[in-house]
């Protein structure tokens, strides 16, 4: 069941393993997230460009990432990044973070939807890491509710949300023996992620059954 969505944030130059990992699990990928340059750079990076292909021929998508600072980024540099991860690695969605939770932000979110699904972005998961207000449901394929230490995750209580958007849960600190699986159904995700990583750079870690044999 594709129920992963993998945020890595290393280079595939520098961590090959652990992108042989990735594109090995695809039947259990519901995304990856591309992230050559706290987006996607000014100019193709040859390596991602090489991985992004592997990704789309294994039939994983590739959502580019793109920060829109809580709404406070300008709409035409968002877009402007969308496109880049497009037409630079054939991204066929895109994974917004920092995402705004309020109701009074989500006009400006609903214009980024219609311009990204104009350039080509044909999935899009809006990385609240919080529960949003259920409006944002109206434009996103998955809504991310929670990103969080594991400590605090099993302290979370389940949203159920509106019908017809998956939720999605980004845990890091997981140890090892855990059961995230498990707990994001327990907790309303049907997508999910859980890492060992921590600190200001946990997605440089793939989630234990991910971790490649060395």
């Amino acid at each position: 069941m594709s129920t992963l969505l993998v945020p890595y944030y290393e280079h595939p130059s520098v961590r090959p393993a652990e992108w042989d990992a990735i594109v090995e699990a695809a039947p259990r990928l519901y995304g990856v997230v591309l992230n050559p340059a706290s987006g996607p750079g000014d100019r193709p990076d040859p390596a991602f460009v090489k991985v992004a292909e592997r990704l789309r021929g294994a039939g994983v998508r590739v959502l580019g990432y793109t920060d829109t600072a809580y709404g406070h980024r300008p709409r035409p540099e968002v877009v402007a990044d969308l496109a880049r991860h497009c037409d630079w690695y054939g991204a066929d969605g895109a994974f917004l973070d920092q995402v705004a939770a309020g109701p009074e932000e989500f006009r400006h979110y609903q214009l980024l939807a219609t311009a990204a699904w104009g350039v080509g972005c044909h999935t899009l998961v809006l990385n609240h890491g919080t529960t949003p207000h259920p409006c944002y449901a109206r434009i996103a394929d998955v809504l991310v509710t929670f990103e969080g230490t594991w400590t605090a995750y099993r302290e979370l209580r389940p949203w159920r949300g509106p019908s017809g958007v998956r939720q999605c849960h980004l845990v890091h600190d997981v140890p090892h023996g855990a059961d995230p699986a498990g707990l994001a159904r327990a907790r309303g995700a049907s997508v999910y992620c859980a890492v060992p990583g921590s600190g200001d750079h946990p997605w440089g870690t793939l989630p234990h059954t991910l971790e490649p044999t060395r």
